[in-house]
């Protein structure tokens, strides 16, 4: 009988393609997830980063649906899209959440655009803190 061959580059690569399927099906479920509760998330972030004054606004409740519009799109994200959005702060903590990450650059990029926003407080790290304290139950 003939020996078989393991190579490690083989295994390694099994290892690294398994590893990222479950990182994928795991930002699916957060996505969708995110989708689901979209009403309940939106004003649970909208509320929390007025309170902590990351965000002088006039208007909470078009913060609110700026928030719900966007958690309600996650699920339609490209992944190219999704990684040219989080790449400038990918690096900014050991184990990011994605949705967190992604909310924390549409809030530093987009949310200022929006005519209801006066201005935006704190550096990357502050305003990933407080989005990730909201986003942090979608996290199996």
């Amino acid at each position: 009988m003939a020996k078989v061959n393991i190579s490690p580059n083989r295994t390694t690569d099994k290892t690294i393609r398994k590893i990222d399927r479950k990182r994928e099906q795991e930002r699916r479920k957060m996505f969708h997830l995110a989708k689901d509760h979209a009403p309940e998330f939106a004003a649970k972030l909208a509320q929390r980063i007025i309170d902590r004054k990351i965000i002088e606004t006039t208007s909470a409740d078009a913060i609110r649906e700026a928030f719900e519009k966007q958690l309600n799109s996650l699920g339609y994200i490209d992944e190219f899209e999704l990684q040219m959005k989080i790449a400038p702060i990918r690096t900014i903590a050991q184990d990011p959440n994605v949705v967190s990450l992604y909310f924390t650059q549409y809030i530093i990029e987009d949310l200022i655009n929006n005519p209801a926003i006066q201005d935006i407080f704190g550096d990357d790290l502050d305003i990933y803190r407080v989005v990730d304290s909201v986003f942090r139950v979608l996290r199996p």
